[in-house]
């Protein structure tokens, strides 16, 4: 019992260490106790920031997070894990303490950047798991690298350029894709926390239980940091570049296993049809009474989904 106490206060220690705004989520408390490192890796020219977590021989995970978010929306997750498997989340190149580029927030582009950092950790083989923008870059990881994916899972959003796309329910929201640029970087500076409340409240099934308050205060500071709007911004920028270069990708189908967790009150249906015309092995759920936040509004389903998808050998469908 006293080592256990040693272990829990070590664990403590660390997470106060490395993320001293960060809120764990209580309604998805971590399973087994496991540290939590933070590094930074050049990869493709560019620093990368990233957290690392667990050993062994287990496939490698790659969680990338979304817009108004960094890796630390992954820990509630991480601790839930295998810990027989190295889990990597990092920062979104322009996000958290990633460096910022002049260009390439394609997710093509972006796509190549996290495949490098996973080539620079030694990694050949991987899983990987995106959210929002983080879904779009884990696709074209998968379609750039298929053979280097053993499965994906793809987390609330769409894929631009495949199916109608631009009918989905995220869409009712067009007009931020084209919102950036001085002006809108002006209009902001200052008031980060007032647009990020919007995506944070009106993308939730229940803006009361979305994104909690501690995290809404990390987030806020992480993307006031000079440069970080501007690169939120392109993102969506970036979005024609990205229909045009999935629409190609869409012509190979890939054939590993993939999980859509898709928010009831959010893209539903949509996005397991989409990953269905770019897959031909989909499994589909739908969160119940689940906005965008997946994690954040219903840890209690989709945790345990990710973790029994992630923690079972990818097996094909026959």
């Amino acid at each position: 019992m006293q080592r256990f106490r040693k272990s829990l206060q070590r664990l403590l220690l660390a997470c106060t260490t490395l993320f001293p705004l960060a809120s764990l989520h209580a309604t998805a408390a971590p399973s087994p106790i496991r540290p939590i490192e933070s590094h930074d890796a050049m990869a493709n020219g560019l620093r990368l920031h990233y957290l690392k977590a667990g050993q062994g021989g287990a496939t490698p995970v790659i969680l990338l997070h979304g817009y108004t978010d960094t890796s630390h929306m992954w820990l509630p997750l991480i601790s839930h894990l295998d810990e027989g498997r190295v889990v990597i989340a990092p920062d979104l190149p322009g996000a958290g303490d990633s460096a910022i580029p002049p260009s390439g927030y394609d997710k093509k582009t972006m796509a190549q950047d996290i495949h490098a950092l996973v080539q620079q950790l030694g990694y050949h083989k991987v899983k990987i798991v995106g959210h929002d923008i983080g879904l779009m870059v884990a696709y074209a990881y998968a379609a750039q690298y298929p053979d280097e994916v053993e499965s994906i899972v793809l987390m609330d959003a769409f894929l631009p350029g495949v199916g109608d796309w631009q009918k989905v329910w995220l869409l009712r929201d067009k007009w931020h894709f084209n919102f950036y640029g001085a002006t809108p970087e002006a209009l902001v500076k200052g008031r980060e926390r007032i647009y990020f409340e919007h995506f944070w409240n009106d993308f939730a099934a229940d803006p009361k239980h979305s994104v909690p308050e501690a995290d809404r205060e990390f987030y806020t500071a992480a993307y006031a940091k000079p440069g970080r709007m501007r690169a939120g911004f392109e993102y969506f920028h970036a979005f024609t570049q990205d229909a045009q270069d999935f629409v190609v990708f869409a012509r190979t189908p890939l054939h590993m296993p993939m999980l859509v967790l898709a928010g009831e009150k959010a893209s539903g249906q949509f996005l397991i049809t989409q990953a269905r015309q770019v897959d031909t092995d989909v499994r589909g759920v739908i969160v119940k009474n689940a906005g965008h936040w997946l994690i954040e509004e219903a840890p209690e389903q989709t945790i345990p989904a990710l973790v029994q998808f992630l923690d079972t050998p990818a097996v094909a469908l026959p």
